[in-house]
């Protein structure tokens, strides 16, 4: 049987345009391998059949292979954070905002184990998208913090809504596919809710105002802070709730 030659594109480095066009193309047949054939199935050679280019042209688009799943992985944060921005903001209810985000990473990473695998499964790849969608996420938590409904510390409460989702997305696929369940999901984002967050608003009036009055009521029976720092605060929370 014939073999069907490799598709080889001119050595001469691309510019511009066709520069960022070759590398798309290259990361859409790493994504196509790894999601057919999983982590090992990306090998240089591999992709730079699929993608009609010889192997040096990988290493001078992306230095090397782990350069390339990197990459990968950035297009991987790209499309998830595209995903999340279709949540239209609800801020009447942050609560649910959050849980419909948490389905949202949680779906993605269902829909896209392979992929999903290389973005969580590997801490090294932390790349800047990553930390844009973790501000994202942040963002939310801030919102339900301001409507009083917080449990926890802003920042504990992003890692664990972290967390959870990826522990429920890395324990789904560890799971036989006749031996999942979905009850585990519900069952994981309902912890989460509960763990971060509290039904009744910690303070009533909603506003700074209203946080700093709650908090002056609530002074005089700490003991963490001098006498001086007390007063401080004192005068401080006063102007605030004016």
């Amino acid at each position: 049987m014939p073999v069907e030659p490799t598709r080889t594109r001119p050595a001469e480095e691309p510019g511009g345009d066709a520069r960022e066009q070759t590398r798309r193309r290259v990361v859409d047949a790493a994504i196509d391998l790894l999601e057919r054939g999983g982590r090992d199935a990306v090998t240089t050679r591999a992709v730079a059949d699929a993608a009609g280019l010889q192997p040096p042209a990988l290493y001078r688009l992306f230095g090397d292979k782990e350069g390339l799943l990197d990459a990968v992985a950035e297009y991987g944060f790209t499309r998830f954070l595209a995903a999340k921005r279709r949540i239209d903001p609800a801020p009447e209810d942050p609560v649910g905002e959050l849980c419909d985000g948490w389905d949202v990473v949680v779906g993605f990473g269902l829909a896209n184990p392979a992929l999903y695998t290389l973005m969580y499964g590997e801490p090294t790849r932390s790349t800047a998208v990553f930390r844009i969608g973790f501000e994202h996420l942040k963002g939310r938590i801030r919102r339900i913090a301001a409507a009083g409904l917080l449990r926890v510390d802003e920042g504990l409460a992003a890692q664990i809504v972290h967390a959870t989702a990826g522990g429920a997305v890395l324990t789904w696929l560890s799971v036989p596919e006749s031996e999942r369940d979905p009850a585990l999901l519900v069952a994981l984002r309902e912890a989460m809710i509960t763990t971060v967050t509290t039904r009744e608003p910690a303070v009533r009036e909603p506003g700074p105002a209203g946080a700093a009055r709650a908090l002056r009521a609530a002074l005089p029976a700490q003991s963490v802070l001098s006498d001086a720092e007390r007063q401080l605060l004192t005068e401080w929370l006063r102007r605030l709730s004016g």
